[in-house]
C-alpha cells in the first residue's frame, strides 16, 4: 500500500476535485489500483465530488465518500445547521479503513485548510493524521502567493510532506498569472505545476480529468507517493 495522497487546497473552489481526478485517473492508466476517498460531502444534492471523480475513471469503484450533508457548508456547520450527529472518530476511521483498503490512496480535502471538518478539528486535521503527504491546489490570478504560501506553512508547521503546487485554471492571461508560478516557486521552495481552462459547462469529468492528466509533466509524477 502506498502512503496516502491529500489533494488540499487555498480555499473553495479551486479546483481540488478536477485534480483529484485526473491524478485518479493517471495513476489507474499508470496500472496502479489508485482510489480517490471524500471523507464528506457537503452540498448534497447536488455536489458529489466523489461521483465526479468516478465518472471521470469510467468505475464507479474509483472513489467513495463515507458521509453526505445537505447545507452547502464547512461539514461542522452543514451538520449543526442540518441538526445531524458528525464526530471525528468516525470520519477518521472511514479514511483509515479505505486507506488501508487501497493500494494507492488519493484524499481530497474540503474547501481549504482550516475549514471545520467536526468537533474542534480541521481539514488540516485529518491529513495529519492519516500521514498523508499533500499536493496543494490553487487559483492562478492575483492574490495566490499570500493564500498558497499560508496553507504551505500551515502543512509544514505540522510536519505533512508537501510534494508540489498546482496552479489550477492557468491561461497566462495578466501579468499576475504569467509571474506567479514562478514566485510561488521561490516562496515555497516546492515545484509548481500549471494546468490550463479545460473548458467549458459541457466539457464531461472523463475530458477534464484528461486535460489534467496532459498538463502534468512526467517530473511531477514522479513526486507522486505511490509506493512510498
Amino acid at each position: 500500500m502506498s502512503r496516502p495522497l491529500a489533494v488540499v487546497g487555498t480555499g473553495t473552489g479551486v479546483g481540488k476535485t478536477v485534480v483529484t481526478a485526473g491524478l485518479t485517473r493517471l495513476l489507474r492508466e499508470d496500472g496502479h489500483e489508485a482510489r480517490a476517498i471524500k471523507p464528506a460531502q457537503t452540498g448534497h444534492p447536488p455536489d458529489d465530488d466523489a461521483e465526479f471523480v468516478a465518472a471521470a475513471c469510467d468505475d464507479p469503484e474509483a472513489a467513495t465518500c463515507p458521509r453526505f450533508l445537505e447545507p452547502a457548508l464547512a461539514p461542522r456547520v452543514a451538520a449543526d445547521v442540518a441538526d445531524e450527529d458528525l464526530a471525528y472518530e468516525p470520519i477518521r476511521e472511514a479514511c483509515e479503513r479505505e486507506i488501508e483498503a487501497t493500494p494507492v490512496p488519493i484524499v481530497e480535502g474540503i474547501g481549504g485548510l482550516r475549514v471545520p471538518l467536526a468537533g474542534d478539528k480541521e481539514v488540516i486535521d485529518l491529513v495529519d493524521d492519516l500521514d498523508a503527504a499533500a499536493i496543494v491546489v490553487t487559483r492562478s490570478g492575483l492574490g495566490t502567493l499570500n493564500h498558497t504560501a499560508l496553507s504551505i506553512d500551515a502543512l509544514e508547521d505540522r510536519g505533512i510532506d508537501v510534494r508540489g503546487v498546482v496552479v489550477n485554471e492557468y491561461a497566462g492571461e495578466t501579468l499576475a498569472e504569467r509571474t506567479n508560478p514562478d514566485e510561488l516557486a521561490r516562496m515555497t521552495g516546492h515545484a509548481v505545476e500549471t494546468v490550463p481552462p479545460l473548458g467549458d459547462e459541457t466539457a464531461t469529468p472523463q475530458e477534464l480529468a484528461a486535460g489534467v492528466c496532459d498538463a502534468l509533466s512526467p517530473a511531477f509524477r514522479d513526486r507522486l507517493p505511490v509506493d512510498d
